[in-house]
């Protein structure tokens, strides 16, 4: 485990590397960020000014290696429009986007594992084809669309939920302010994360359908029938624990791939988190800030993967042997 842990660690810090390079890289092709910074009124030979002593007409070598020695300390630049680090500012909008991904998450894992076992053990009731129809339309519809419907059928219509804003916020530990806390948090939190969980959730009900079919054909469920064992224990125990490992290396992807999907959720419901921060961060050509956000978003990605992986080997013994040999 040490040995696989080194090797991912590697490998991360490669993938951070490629991700540094190509976040920085795009920066030139945004637009010129002394626009903002200095408005229309300021003099070309004053812009060439603050152009040096922002260091914009060095190379780009000479930039990126700036930029590179500044980020392994941690620091990814100041924000031009809030005049802040842009790692603190992303960090003040994170908590914001991991309560929409873990709301999303738990409601696609609570309703993705039954539905889906269910649509495989009985493949042929209405239910289950109401379910695959279901999950066909919801794989072909845009996120701001859903967001957009929910929003007029539930709090303009109906009135039951909130449609913008977070609400109130209560602090866990002191350390993270997080909107699961409070009655009013939680109303601004549903419609965002069905939206966002609208995203995920047919995948995996027709990838948990498909492997729990294909594992109930195999030679062990058969011996495991041949036994006499109970339905339920080869159902959910046989068959389910095997289903389950390609679900976990998939779903850690795209558990990972949300944290950039809420870029449109939270536009929609004009959410405070990292995506929403992002496209007013493009639209102010606000480049540090554009350059930090790929970074972090591309660093949670990797540990959200590596963690998986952890938790695949720890579930399927297999994959030790493999790597031991």
């Amino acid at each position: 485990m040490l040995a696989f842990l080194i090797k991912r660690l590697i490998q991360a810090v490669v993938v951070m590397f490629v991700i540094s390079i190509i976040s920085f890289s795009i920066q030139d092709n945004l637009g010129d960020p002394l626009r903002e910074l200095v408005g229309q009124s300021v003099s070309e030979a004053e812009r060439e000014l603050l152009r040096d002593k922002l260091g914009l007409n060095d190379s780009f070598l000479v930039q990126y290696v700036r930029f590179a020695g500044k980020a392994l300390q941690g620091d990814l630049g100041n924000s031009y429009f809030f005049k802040k680090p842009a790692l603190e500012v992303i960090l003040a909008k994170l908590p914001a986007t991991l309560d929409l991904v873990f709301g999303a998450t738990l409601i696609i894992v609570f309703l993705s594992i039954p539905l889906g076992v269910f649509s495989a053990l009985k493949p042929q009731s209405i239910f289950s084809k109401l379910i695959m129809g279901l999950s066909t339309v919801g794989i072909s519809i845009p996120v701001f669309l859903t967001a957009i419907c929910l929003i007029y059928i539930f709090a303009i219509e109906l009135s039951w939920a909130p449609a913008f804003g977070r609400g109130d916020t209560g602090s866990f530990l002191g350390l993270w302010d997080t909107s699961f806390l409070t009655i009013d948090g939680l109303s601004h939190l549903i419609l965002p994360c069905i939206t966002l969980a609208s995203i995920m959730l047919p995948l995996f009900i027709r990838l948990i359908r498909s492997e729990m079919l294909e594992v109930l054909q195999s030679e062990y469920v058969r011996f495991a029938w041949a036994k006499g064992l109970s339905p339920s224990r080869i159902h959910y125990i046989h068959a389910l624990k095997n289903t389950m490992l390609p679900v976990i290396t998939v779903g850690g992807v795209q558990i990972g791939t949300m944290v950039a999907y809420t870029i449109l959720t939270e536009t929609v419901f004009q959410w405070p988190g990292m995506g929403f921060l992002f496209l007013e961060a493009v639209n102010r050509v606000d480049t540090p800030l554009i350059v930090a956000y790929m970074i972090v978003v591309g660093g949670i990605f990797i540990l959200v993967n590596t963690i998986v992986d952890l938790i695949y080997g720890l579930v399927n013994p297999t994959v030790k042997l493999i790597r031991s040999k």
